[in-house]
């Protein structure tokens, strides 16, 4: 199928956390200085880095039901199904999907690639179900010299994604790095600077680090007052660094507690994503895989007022998944609230550009 035209993006959100005094700059500086896009390629064979923005076209089949044993089931621990959708693309830098970020409406998103891009556009949605992607384009994530990282450093696997305010944070596991983006200076064609690390996060092992990035905004209405310590704090988990006593090495980097901690780790799964709610609950997503098991997925609900530097923090798990269910390599969580008061998580997996996994995208509503 034929790419769509050349058009000109116009930015009207893109992420949670973004205010409203943020988003109208944004969205008129992207109209003012991006380009048109030109159409991407298709696909060519062992070539998924992007060089340069692009459009791109997606294309969605839904996923009428989760449970595939079970096709009337809707109800999964503390999750019920929304709607879900398999994305494919002759674009051939579309895929490897690890970290999404989406608007208070749950609409507008940006996602890394863990090779390098930046995907960003509008959810479209049919009624209260997932329909399809619109408006996406894909660009290269920059270093400070302008020039796309995969190029400079040869860096990719960018493999988690925060947002504050007009700022975003990129984790690189590779090299256990953190990329931070000012939006107001280019959106996606911003470049990237380094953020400082403690010494330990750059001793994480090449492909178990940096995983999961959540930024805790300053002002969090609904949270409680103990979970105020960590107001902006950026908080960084390691998919499988591991402290002496074998729980998952995480960190705090700047606020006003800097540190280390753990997140305990039990039945083997490890950590591919995070997201904070309203209520200052620290939801993780995490994943196991094995050639006897399989593939499971699980999410943790960890309270923001127990992390501290030193803490060994823990939580119950509220959602558990296997290969019964629609599930690939899950890598990324968001949530957003709708307007009738719903919280919806959505996840999306990382097919590592393999033509045996899948990009899924899966809503699901919270109901504990």
């Amino acid at each position: 199928m034929r790419s769509p035209p050349s058009r000109r993006h116009i930015l009207k959100g893109v992420a949670v956390g973004l205010s409203a005094a943020v988003l109208p700059r944004l969205a008129q500086a992207q109209g003012a200085t991006q380009p048109a896009l030109t159409p991407g390629p298709p696909g060519r064979p062992g070539r998924h880095r992007v060089d340069e923005p692009a459009a791109v076209e997606v294309n969605a089949r839904p996923l009428p039901s989760f449970d595939i044993r079970d096709r009337a089931r809707v109800r999964f621990g503390a999750l019920e199904y929304r709607s879900g959708l398999i994305l494919t693309s002759s674009f051939s830098g579309f895929g490897g999907l690890s970290a999404l970020r989406l608007d208070a409406r749950g609409e507008r998103f940006i996602a890394v690639s863990d090779q390098g891009t930046w995907f960003t556009g509008r959810i479209v949605y049919r009624g209260r179900e997932l329909a399809g992607l619109d408006d996406v384009e894909a660009a290269p994530l920059l270093g400070a010299d302008g020039r796309p990282i995969t190029a400079t450093r040869g860096w990719y696997d960018s493999e988690s994604l925060a947002l504050d305010g007009s700022f975003a944070y990129v984790g690189l596991e590779r090299v256990n790095q953190v990329l931070r983006y000012d939006f107001a200076n280019g959106f996606t064609r911003a470049r990237g600077e380094v953020v400082p690390l403690p010494p330990a996060a750059k001793k994480l092992p090449i492909n178990k680090g940096l995983e999961a990035l959540v930024f805790v905004p300053k002002v969090m209405p609904k949270a409680t007052p103990a979970s105020q310590p960590l107001a902006g704090t950026l908080i960084a988990m390691s998919e499988r660094g591991l402290d002496p006593s074998g729980n998952l090495m995480a960190f705090l980097v700047g606020g006003k507690t800097p540190g280390q901690f753990s997140v305990r780790r039990t039945e083997n799964f490890d950590i591919s994503d995070a997201v904070l709610l309203p209520s200052g609950d620290l939801l993780i997503l995490e994943r196991k895989f094995s050639w006897l098991g399989g593939v499971g997925i699980r999410i943790r609900r960890l309270a923001l007022s127990d992390i501290a530097p030193g803490a060994v923090v823990d939580g119950p798990a509220i959602f558990n998944a296997d290969l019964g269910n629609e599930i690939d390599n899950m890598e990324g969580i968001d949530a957003h609230v709708t307007d009738e008061g719903e919280t919806v998580l959505t996840m999306i997996s990382d097919d590592n550009f393999s033509l045996i996994q899948r990009n899924l995208l899966l809503q699901f509503t919270l109901v504990e």
